[in-house]
């Protein structure tokens, strides 16, 4: 994997002058214009932040559980930190002997910026790093590059600072201390040292322990083929099966209801029009055996009566108090009694919908009600 490693004084914006460390999988490496790298670097790009923008500790979480880690993690290093915890972008890993999580924040803007950056100059960016969580996790360990020293290794501090300051710090370091670097004397205490020609590519090597903040927001697909670029199209038709069924349940929900309402209203209106029927067994039979009854002189009522049905049955807020038919005149007189005069108003417009010459007499106030007579049909 090709690796970009960052300046440890770059700026919060990003351009094809900055300077960076170019690590190709193959070919030469070194310092160069970000212009340079543009042109040879392939598909994927490791990315390398440097020690000096991000802070490293470790802290105690109360849950293992992954969906709880990310909530318990932030109330967990909010006294450890001088920012505010929501404007930093936090990674956690390893756990260390007693049990701790290693964590590394950044400044979640700075990063978001980079990245921002560095996609708009053509780089797909699939992992990144701090370059001093890097080194071997055996120990405490030191990378001395020239006047640049970087501190890791087994425990939580990942530091980087001027060579010539490791004396002071040793102390603070749990032994024992292996130092690796471009340096032909490294300071003193170490353990041991191993001089480098090629430091960054030793760093490289330790990326597969190195925790990756490419996690939460900045999570990066993969390039390549499989299931990972699928993912998207997945959710998508997942959310888009998930809302069609609830749709369906609504639906049939609301028709079955409604088909209720229905029912209960041409129950109400049956009662009202033939109280001496104390059992319904079967509605419509029951209506078919009073029309039978009266075929000749009720064919007129029945298809009036009909519409006025049709309209109690969506639900109109009135109830009909006396009902007469005028075989003569052909119309069919009706004493409602509503709420108020808005649904007397409702029920003249609908039953004038059926193209029935509908007549509103004066209503009046009766206690919290009112009532009028309608009058529907009728010969000219």
């Amino acid at each position: 994997m090709d690796c970009l490693f960052l300046p440890a004084d770059c700026g919060s914006q990003i351009d094809s002058d900055t300077r960076v460390y170019w690590l190709p999988g193959e070919g030469d490496d070194g310092w160069m214009p970000l212009a340079n790298v543009i042109e040879r670097a392939p598909a994927a790009v490791t990315l390398v932040l440097p020690a000096e923008v991000c802070s490293s500790f470790a802290v105690n979480l109360p849950t293992r559980k992954a969906r709880w880690v990310n909530q318990a993690l932030a109330y967990a290093v909010e006294e450890l930190l001088a920012e505010n915890v929501d404007d930093l972008h936090l990674t956690h890993g390893d756990a260390l002997e007693d049990g701790r999580r290693r964590v590394i924040a950044i400044r979640r803007q700075l990063l978001a910026d980079w990245l921002e950056d560095l996609q708009a100059l053509g780089l797909t960016i699939v992992a990144i790093h701090v370059d001093a969580d890097l080194l071997p996790r055996d120990g405490t360990q030191l990378l001395f590059i020239d006047g640049r020293a970087l501190l890791g290794g087994k425990p939580e501090a990942r530091l980087a600072f001027e060579s010539a300051q490791w004396p002071h710090l040793a102390g603070q370091c749990p032994a024992p201390h292996h130092g690796h670097g471009t340096l032909e004397a490294a300071p003193s205490p170490l353990d041991d040292y191993q001089q480098l020609d090629e430091p960054y590519r030793f760093l490289a090597s330790g990326r597969a322990a190195a925790l990756n903040l490419a996690q939460g927001d900045f999570a990066i697909r993969a390039a390549g083929s499989g299931l990972g670029q699928w993912k998207p199209v997945m959710i998508v038709l997942a959310l888009v099966l998930a809302v069609q069924l609830v749709f369906n349940l609504v639906q049939a929900w609301t028709l079955e209801n409604q088909a209720e309402q229905y029912a209960e209203a041409s129950r109400a209106l049956y009662t009202e029009l033939f109280p001496e029927d104390r059992r319904i067994v079967n509605l419509r039979a029951q209506f078919d055996d009073h029309i039978s009854q009266n075929a000749g002189a009720s064919a007129e009522f029945m298809r009036l009566l009909n519409e006025v049905a049709l309209a109690l049955a969506e639900g109109i807020p009135v109830s009909i108090g006396q009902l007469d038919f005028n075989q003569a005149r052909g119309d069919l007189a009706l004493q409602v009694r509503a709420s108020d005069f808005a649904a007397l108003e409702q029920l003249r417009q609908r039953l004038g919908q059926t193209g029935e010459s509908v007549q509103l007499g004066s209503a009046s106030r009766d206690g919290d009600a009112v009532s009028a007579r309608v009058v529907i049909g009728g010969r000219g």
